[in-house]
């Protein structure tokens, strides 16, 4: 089982029975009775829309619940899971922002499973039910144009820490191309702690003496320059993937840019469970019918200088950056390992004012995007902050070392601060351009 699959039924056995027993009976609160909501008219259009993406065949979660003989049996552990809101996961403070992705369930869609479950979930009239909805089998994008998979295994021991594992894959694309959508898919995922992939363009320095095709770590380098490149790259992302995480989907006229003759590196971060594994990541890609306007970049703010004292409940770590050219921002990807507890991105404004547009309780198994609703539209200048929160106490279950002097590191035993965000920026400006500040003349910006 994998570690989204040991959560959810975590999270499913650990509810208590008794909460959807103390339901009142369906009623109009008159003593007049209302007909109870059922499987086909009223819950399977709910799951269709909110659950079914990690609740079928072949995703994260460990049972399907796309007809009604398969979700009947957890009809009261699933009732009690949306009343907790502990299910669909989500974990943004609703204080701040507004995000399209946000599966959250309305106070009307957890009234009717309650109540439906309550009833004894009756399945109703199956004519009832909406169209099946249709996924593409093996991915939650529509049937990519290209799969890219690394062309070689990487095999996984059952214990210890895994070095992360590079493995450069040739496009042999003849032209440019425009990605709208993008997800990757590892072939052992409860292995997978996270995943980047990188589009090395065929001009590039980057790690031109290490193979193609097969894996390697930053360790088998021989050039040191090299071994030090593996962990440091100017490289634009294409995806960045971690446990919980969504595919990438840009709008219409928005696309990320892959030049003709580029590779894409895939680099894997791989954890131990106590089984042998081997791995075999792929990247579906679904490009763009025509050439966009617009070209999303992949930027982040992080802070490498933390250091965690033993024992913190509550240790703070901030960094600052300002946008050297007009951006649009679309969405944030916060990332951290096992102690991390909260993270939050901000504008800072020139009169000191702080806006806060995200602040996440951080859940390690669950690293979400955050898409924003409306796009929001930002100036040069603009000062972004991110500040994370981290638990080194006894405190937090997840904490391998409470003893532990905690800094930056690879491995999850050590700590991460990366404020992902994407921005997008007109289509002939590359990651470069972008970060060439325009001087000041005379007082005014040229």
């Amino acid at each position: 089982m994998t570690k989204l699959g040991t959560l959810f039924v975590t999270v499913f056995t650990i509810l208590v029975m008794g909460l959807t027993s103390q339901m009142p009976a369906v009623g109009t609160g008159r003593g007049e009775k209302i007909p109870a909501p059922t499987f086909y008219k009223d819950v399977v259009p709910i799951l269709q829309n909110k659950c079914q993406s990690c609740h079928r065949s072949g995703e994260a979660a460990p049972m399907p619940l796309v007809t009604y003989e398969q979700t009947r049996p957890w009809a009261e552990k699933i009732a009690a899971a949306v009343e907790m809101r502990m299910m669909p996961p989500w974990f943004a403070d609703p204080r701040y922002g507004h995000f399209a992705n946000d599966p959250s369930l309305s106070e009307e869609q957890i009234a009717t499973i309650a109540a439906w479950a309550k009833a004894g979930a009756p399945a109703g009239d199956a004519r009832d039910a909406p169209a099946p909805r249709m996924w593409s089998e093996g991915w939650n994008i529509p049937p990519p144009d290209l799969v890219v998979k690394m062309p070689r295994p990487v095999q996984i021991p059952a214990r210890g820490e895994v070095e992360y594992t590079y493995e450069i894959v040739s496009t042999h694309f003849a032209e440019d191309k425009w990605v709208q959508m993008a997800e990757v898919r590892p072939s052992s995922a409860a292995h997978v702690h996270h995943a980047v992939v990188y589009i090395r363009p065929p001009d590039s320095p980057w790690l031109r003496h290490a193979p193609v095709g097969e894996p390697f770590t930053a360790s088998m380098l021989s050039d040191p320059e090299e071994r030090r490149q593996a962990h440091e790259t100017t490289s634009d992302l294409l995806l960045v993937y971690a446990p919980g995480s969504a595919p990438d989907r840009w709008a219409d006229g928005m696309a990320k840019f892959v030049p003709a003759g580029s590779d894409l590196v895939f680099q894997m971060h791989y954890t131990t469970n106590g089984e042998v594994a081997s791995d075999e990541t792929s990247a579906g890609l679904v490009f763009a019918k025509s050439p966009p306007k617009q070209r999303v970049i992949t930027l982040q703010l992080n802070n490498h200088a933390l250091i965690i004292p033993p024992g913190a409940e509550d240790f703070r770590v901030e960094v600052q950056g300002t946008l050297p050219n007009d951006a649009t921002l679309l969405s944030l990807f916060p990332h951290m390992h096992l102690r991390g507890k909260r993270f939050e991105y901000d504008i800072v404004h020139g009169d000191g004012s702080v806006e806060t547009l995200l602040r996440v309780n951080y859940h390690f198994h669950w690293q979400l995007s955050y898409k924003l609703a409306e796009p929001r539209e930002l100036k040069a200048g603009t000062r972004l902050r991110a500040v994370a929160w981290y638990d080194n106490s006894r405190n937090n279950p997840h904490n391998p070392d409470p003893e532990k002097t905690v800094t930056w590191g690879d491995q999850t035993s050590e700590e991460m601060m990366v404020g992902f965000f994407d921005v997008a920026v007109p289509a002939g400006m590359d990651k470069w351009k972008y970060f060439i500040r325009r001087k000041e003349v005379g007082g005014k910006e040229r």
